[in-house]
Order: C-alpha cells, then sequence, then structure tokens
C-alpha cells in the first residue's frame, strides 16, 4: 500500500501557523565566523555548530535552510554532516530547506532528486529553471521547490532585470512559467508545492511578481545583514499575511553578544528575528503599508 505523503506547501504553512512566524534560519557554516569554543578539526567544528542550530532554533522557527556548498566544500565527511544535520533538524519537527540550486534535464535531474530528497530527506530544494521547467519537474516528485527567479545578488540585475521585446522582463517571464507548472500543483491550503525565491533586496518588483504567482510561496533571502528590511519584504506576502517565508542566516547563526553561550545568543536572535516578522507581516501591518 502506497503511503501517500503530505502536501509540501500545507505541511510548512501548517508549520509556519504552529510558531507563528513565518520566518527560516539559514544554516550557513564558515570556519572563520564558528564560536571560539568549537575547537578540533574542521568537520567536527561544523558538525558541532550545525547540530547546535538546530537544538537552538527548535521550537522557535518552522524551518530551517541548508547551504549545501558550506558542506560539499569537505567532501564525503561534509556531505556525512550534511545528511545528520538535516536527519536532526527533521527529528526536531523543523522543515528542511536543501538549497542546492539545482537545474539540469532528464536522467540529472531525476538523480539530484533521488540524492536531495530521496538521500538527505529535504522536504524543500532550490532550483535554477533557466534550462527551463523540465529541470525542476523532477525535483517536485516528492517534495517541494523553489525555482530561482527574482535573487538577491547584485549580479543578478545584469539578466533578471531585462526587459524583453514584449515588455516583461526575463525574471516575470520566469514567473509566468513557475505560475504555470506550479498550478497543477496546489496543496489544499491554496498554495503549490512550486515556489519561487524572490530576493529582499528586490522589493520594488516584489508586488509586480506577486501578482503573477499568487499561489507560490516565496522563499525570502537577503533580510538583516544583506540588507533587506522589514519594509523591503511586505510586498511579498499575499493580503492576508501568508504566502511568503522570510529568511535570514548571519544575523542569527552568528548573533553580537558575550558572556552567555553561544547557543542561547542565537535562541535570543531567532526569537528576535520571528517576533519581528510576525508583527511586521501581520495582515493589519500589510493593510497600512499599502495604504501608505
Amino acid at each position: 500500500m502506497t503511503v501517500q505523503r503530505p502536501h509540501p506547501a500545507d505541511r510548512l504553512l501548517d508549520a509556519i501557523d504552529a510558531v507563528g512566524a513565518p520566518v527560516c534560519v539559514g544554516i550557513d557554516p564558515v570556519l572563520t565566523k564558528l564560536p571560539g569554543e568549537l575547537a578540533g578539526s574542521p568537520v567536527a567544528a561544523i558538525e558541532a555548530f550545525s547540530l547546535g542550530i538546530v537544538a537552538a532554533v527548535r521550537g522557535i522557527v518552522p524551518c530551517v535552510k541548508f547551504q549545501s556548498a558550506c558542506y560539499e566544500r569537505f567532501g564525503p565527511d561534509g556531505l556525512r554532516v550534511l545528511e545528520q544535520s538535516m536527519a536532526a533538524a527533521t527529528d526536531a519537527g523543523l522543515i528542511t530547506i536543501l538549497d542546492a540550486k539545482r537545474g539540469d534535464i532528464g536522467i540529472s535531474a531525476e538523480h539530484y532528486e533521488a540524492a536531495l530528497v530521496g538521500h538527505y530527506g529535504a522536504d524543500w530544494t532550490t532550483a535554477s529553471p533557466y534550462l527551463g521547467m523540465d529541470c525542476v519537474a523532477p525535483l517536485l516528485v516528492r517534495a517541494g521547490a523553489f525555482a530561482l527567479v527574482r535573487t538577491s545578488n547584485p549580479g543578478s540585475d545584469a539578466l533578471q532585470s531585462l526587459p524583453t521585446r514584449d515588455g516583461p522582463t526575463i525574471a516575470e517571464l520566469v514567473a509566468d512559467l513557475v505560475a504555470r507548472e506550479g498550478a497543477s500543483r496546489i496543496g489544499s491550503r491554496g498554495y503549490s508545492s512550486l515556489g519561487a525565491v524572490v530576493g529582499a533586496t528586490k522589493s520594488r518588483e516584489a508586488a509586480a511578481l506577486r501578482r503573477r504567482m499568487p499561489q507560490q510561496i516565496f522563499l525570502v533571502p537577503g533580510y538583516g545583514a544583506q540588507g533587506g528590511s522589514l519594509a523591503d519584504v511586505i510586498p511579498c506576502f499575499n493580503a492576508d499575511g501568508r504566502g511568503a517565508i522570510i529568511t535570514a542566516s548571519r544575523s542569527v547563526i552568528y548573533p553580537e553578544g558575550s558572556g552567555e553561550p553561544w547557543m542561547t545568543l542565537v535562541s535570543r536572535a531567532a526569537a528576535r528575528f520571528a517576533q519581528e516578522i510576525s508583527i511586521g507581516v501581520a495582515p493589519s501591518a500589510i493593510d497600512g503599508h499599502a495604504a501608505s
């Protein structure tokens, strides 16, 4: 008998409701930034750090996002830590996003899905759709995926903001493709298992992208340390305060402070982040922003 997997968007929205904040903490271990007490080998240090972050944010945020590159650089041992850390996050009741930005077609895409979802157990992945939707669809067989639509890095302007002959920008055309591909993958709560990455630093374009993708959950990087503000992320939400999840990495996992255990500082930073977003994107706040 085949067990029906819960719809990825429904699960993510339920997790957001459970903690009351549409936020995600990015786990991006960088050796030079780790707490001084995490001595030992590089792999042992990132393992202790990753597991510590999971423990520090559980019950505060609904999900965590693992940056695959931070683990891949250490080879097989780093990938073992990634697998172990993602399993720990799942056991802690957190939704997991494996940020690997894959984008290939045919059997290659199927191999990526087998690795990211089948082996590492990701609830969501990230994908580059610039080879077309046939490089994204295989990632949606058992999980959700966030397609790169308008990214937060400055260099993205050279391609994504270019207008086409008919008027829409490249990012808007990609948004239309994402909306069409995701239309057949809507969960009971009205959102697709195919979401979109829309950077907080591109707020002037977010409202237009939201109109083109009303049923996509936006994964919104760039908040905090990268310069994105609360006002920048509000256009990523629908009027009811749903439809987006805001990510922060450095401002949470490398918090300022001293004299207390590093995990305590992380927990406090995560709670502050969650509260700021939950208050700022409440429907009343969004209405006020639209009216101003």
